[in-house]
């Protein structure tokens, strides 16, 4: 009997680890060492030399089954670093896991803005991914994420495959916040008011430190084309949008990065050009 040939099926393992240092009063990177498709572009200074931007580049433009992608970042003490990404991430129909596991690290006086562009996940595409975010003394985070299920504009539903997501944030080894999410394609939490309410778009914004009940009040009744709202939790702000197109979630982020960030960040909102691209 002649043996089997094992199914080949090609795959891309990525890994990519980023340092940033204070320089006096600039932050500038210390380390870039990436393995595979996954790399940052040449390092911004829009802002000044205060903040260093660097933008996650995945040259395939797309995540498969058998894909892994590992980002590690470290912020050393009083640098600030800002992440972002050129476009959306697109999570493909698969016959296998896919992965991507970020781990941070901001360390004191330091400042992390960690803002990806959408990720989108095709029906029957296998997503799993991970984020631990460690922030040690008074280190300061500014977090988003979108999550967009199926191609709405292709009239295409997320009726298969599954999207599974965790998130954890320490502060000197504390846990400040643990989160899980698992959907199902073709679950009822798709639809259901009590799920997704038939949205297929949703968003979550986590900012470190407290701000005054006025402007909690403003961020709240901002006007805008998706169902959001924030809540203040000790030493940590949330806030929650679900919306049918990601255009709309990720112009909702915009518009609570710019009223949030002078209060929580001492500085203005400045867009990285690659968002209006």
């Amino acid at each position: 009997m002649t043996a089997l040939t094992p199914l080949f099926t090609p795959h891309w393992n990525a890994e990519l680890e980023l340092g940033y240092a204070r320089f006096d009063e600039s932050t500038r990177p210390v380390l870039r060492r990436h393995s595979g498709p996954l790399r940052v572009q040449k390092h911004l200074y829009p802002e000044g030399p205060e903040v260093c931007q660097h933008i996650i580049v995945h040259p395939p433009g797309g995540i498969a089954g058998g894909d892994r992608l590992d980002i590690s970042a470290t912020v050393g003490t009083g640098a600030w670093s800002q992440l972002t990404s050129p476009g959306a991430a697109k999570w493909y129909r698969a016959g296998g896991l896919a992965f991507q596991t970020v781990r941070l690290r901001v360390e004191p006086g330091a400042t992390l803005e960690w803002l990806p562009q959408e990720s989108i996940v095709y029906s029957a595409a296998q997503a799993e991914l991970s984020t631990a975010i460690e922030l040690e003394g008074d280190a300061r985070l500014f977090y988003w994420d979108i999550v967009a299920l199926g191609r709405p504009a292709s009239a295409e539903r997320f009726d298969a495959g599954h999207f599974q997501a965790q998130l954890d944030i320490r502060r000197d080894g504390e846990l400040l916040w643990h989160e899980r999410q698992r959907v199902v394609g073709g679950d009822g939490l798709l639809d259901s008011p009590i799920g997704l309410g038939g949205q297929p778009v949703f968003a979550t914004l986590i900012v470190s430190g407290e701000i005054q009940p006025e402007l909690l009040e403003r961020c709240r009744e901002w006007p805008s084309q998706v169902r959001g709202d924030m809540t203040q939790l000790p030493g940590l702000l949330i806030g929650r949008c679900l919306a049918d197109e990601a255009l709309h979630a990720r112009a909702w982020l915009i518009d609570m990065w710019r009223l949030l960030r002078p209060e929580l960040l001492g500085r203005q909102a400045v867009p990285p050009r690659i968002w209006s691209t």
